[in-house]
């Protein structure tokens, strides 16, 4: 079974105005998927950011995943 997100993220309206970070960093999910998105291999951003753990980066995936499952989306006229 895979870590939950919820113990690798939080939020906290002290930090980065209450976006999702991954716990015990300043580090927003919305960046690592910014970096993802952007090409970057978990190998690269684990060696530019080594206060992060490997487990945080599906976290994150899981983290969007959970969050686009529950959007809705309601079309304008």
């Amino acid at each position: 079974m895979t870590e939950d997100w919820r113990s690798r993220t939080t939020v906290n309206p002290e930090i980065l105005a209450g976006k999702p970070i991954i716990k015990g960093t300043r580090i927003s999910v919305e960046h690592i998927l910014d970096l993802l998105a952007n090409g970057w291999t978990t190998e690269t951003i684990l060696e530019n950011y080594p206060q992060l753990k490997k487990q945080d980066i599906p976290a994150v995936l899981r983290y969007a995943t959970q969050m686009m499952k529950e959007e809705k989306v309601y079309p304008l006229p």
